[in-house]
């Protein structure tokens, strides 16, 4: 068996040869011009973001090397399996949508005939009058499927302190000890009856596991930007999340949803500290799953990523604006681990992910100081730039600096389409010619709007560091298309930004312009972006980025687009209507 301590000193290894190559090549341009305190500041940063840059790589290259054993068959339930809770927490959500995600699981569930070692408990956390009205509505109606009286719960908390966590953490504490074990979804999740079977099964064979981890795939994309996002979760993440698996072993992460839980484990281990201060730093922690795998891990239990677990499915943010608003949380989360980082006894991993974790978001100002930095430096008098051809060797240095950032960003995903094509996966994207149009155009739309979210993430950190709480907000998940308006609100200091750093260029250092252009245009076309990418398909099958599960859905998929027509049928009609409004006064009363 791979040990994961291995791969791990070796990844680190190559990452820290990596970059330290960045930095030595930044070194030999700079000194060209005459190298200074600011072009030690840049060789700093750049060994930082090159490490961070070729760690990523190296988790892809690691799950093309260690591709692990075909997806194991799902195996009749045992004697002996343990009592499963499935938690739907919701705040706030289209309750036609979420509740018939759980009558299509638990319709699933019907079909193995197990249904009595699996109970359905939907969390709200809801505040809003006409969830709260339709959550009953639709609660009464999901009762009307078959199996669903006795084993389909619902409560709504009236203060939902801990947002999600503590909604999750208040049904164990309550109502765990009559589970062995409790599967954590989100309300936009949706899983195959005999995916769930299994996660139990492997839950039962293995006392120590302690967090079962899938990888959940993108579904139901209609936007150019969500259906890029579908294509990368099915065609990318895989490769990916093997790399995790492999790299994390026993200590593996847990992504808060599509993930089943033991309930004696969870309960024991994963009480969350309310951190000192008040929010963004303070009170309760955002990034709850990362800890309670940390925790986990410290009190031995296992947490595993499985990734050859199929049938587990998420929706994803339809635009840009509502993908902001998700990282923005998650950003002021990850941020706040900084105090965790000492806390006693954690295993060695589970620090380096809280601090992988804060790097994902300071990356982006870091890149930010870097090309300010540049161009501050770019203004001195004395200094000579790649432009300037009297500078051979510099200019050198500086371009294979510029082709090896580039290497480290594309090769993890050109070797999985090289890969795919020699294992054939490519078929069930269309084909090697049709994957590889889907990989470039995703390469080059992701490439396009990395100085937009370069921006977005530096403002969130911003915001973080300068005390604001960004709080929880409800996701709009039926948001997708973003007219021009909207996206100029969302994306006009972005705009602002890119014309004053292009004007600042041309003023003081012309001779670069043509180097800042790729970071500034992008920026000072943001609406755009934001706009064109929420434009929705036109109906049909398309060919660049399909997925399998587009051309073949899967029986729970088919289920609940079934269910769901019926229900937005129903939710139509006089009689229902007035009820729902009847019901949502009397709550608003």
């Amino acid at each position: 068996m791979t040990n994961p301590s291995h791969i791990r000193a070796a990844a680190l290894a190559a990452s820290a040869a990596i970059a330290a190559t960045a930095c030595l090549l930044f070194i030999d341009f700079a000194e060209a011009g005459g190298f200074d305190m600011l072009d030690f500041v840049r060789a700093v940063l750049i060994f930082v973001s090159s490490l961070w840059l070729a760690w990523g790589s190296s988790v892809g290259i690691i799950g093309l090397v260690f591709r692990g054993t075909k997806p194991r068959v799902v195996t009749p339930l045992p004697h002996r399996q343990g009592k499963t809770a499935i938690l739907v927490p919701v705040y706030n959500e289209d309750a036609v949508a979420t509740f018939s995600r759980i009558a299509a699981i638990n319709a699933s569930l019907n079909k193995l005939n197990v249904t009595d070692r699996f109970h359905i408990a939907i969390l709200s956390d809801s505040n809003s009058p006409e969830a709260i009205a339709e959550e009953t509505i639709w609660f009464e109606r999901l009762l009307a499927e078959p199996n669903a009286i006795g084993r389909t719960f619902y409560r709504r908390r009236e203060n939902n302190v801990g947002k999600k966590a503590g909604n999750v953490e208040d049904f164990i504490r309550r109502s765990g000890g009559a589970y062995d074990y409790a599967l954590v979804l989100d309300a936009d999740s949706l899983m195959e009856g005999a995916t769930i079977v299994e996660m139990a099964r492997r839950m039962d064979t293995d006392p120590e596991l302690g967090l079962l981890q899938t990888l959940p795939r993108i579904i139901n994309a209609r936007s150019f930007f969500g259906r890029c996002m579908q294509f990368s979760s099915h065609y990318l993440s895989p490769t990916f999340s093997r790399g995790i698996a492999t790299l994390q072993g026993r200590e593996g992460p847990f992504w808060g949803h599509n993930a089943m839980i033991r309930v004696q484990a969870f309960a024991a281990s994963c009480g969350l500290p309310e951190l000192s201060g008040k929010p963004p730093f303070g009170g309760h922690i955002l990034s709850h799953d990362y800890v309670e795998a940390a925790m986990l891990a410290r009190a031995g239990w296992k947490v595993r990523l499985d990734p050859d677990l199929d049938g587990s499915y998420e929706e994803g943010p339809e635009n840009l604006v509502e993908y902001a608003k998700r990282d923005r949380r998650w950003c002021q989360g990850n941020l706040q681990h900084h105090k965790l980082l000492a806390a006693p006894g954690l295993k060695l991993w589970s620090r380096l992910t809280f601090l992988h974790g804060i790097m994902a978001y300071l990356a982006s100002p870091i890149w930010l100081m870097l090309l300010a930095i540049s161009v501050v430096a770019a203004a001195l008098p004395q200094r000579h730039y790649i432009p300037n051809i009297d500078i051979e060797n510099g200019a050198h240095a500086a371009l294979n600096l510029a082709i090896g950032i580039g290497i480290l960003l594309l090769l993890p995903k050109l070797l999985i389409l090289i890969v795919s094509a020699f294992t054939g996966e490519n078929k069930r994207f269309g084909g090697t010619f049709w994957a590889l149009a889907s990989v470039l155009v995703e390469i080059g739309y992701s490439t396009l709007l990395s100085p937009v979210q370069l921006l977005l993430q530096s403002r969130a950190v911003s915001q973080v560091l300068l005390g604001l709480d960004g709080g929880w907000p409800a996701t709009q998940r039926s948001q997708s298309r973003v007219d021009l308006h909207d996206a100029w609100a969302a994306g006009w200091w972005m705009v602002v930004f890119g014309f004053a750093t292009l004007a600042v260029v041309l003023a003081f250092t012309p001779h670069i312009v043509v180097w800042m252009l790729p970071a500034v245009v992008p920026m000072m076309a943001a609406p755009l972006l934001i706009a064109a990418g929420s434009h929705s398909r036109k109906d049909g099958h398309p060919v660049l980025f399909t997925t399998p599960l587009e051309r073949e859905p899967t029986p729970v998929m088919v289920e609940r687009e079934r269910i769901l027509a019926a229900w937005r049928q129903e939710s139509t009609t006089a009689p229902l209507r007035a009820v729902i409004l009847e019901a949502t006064s009397h709550v608003g009363a």
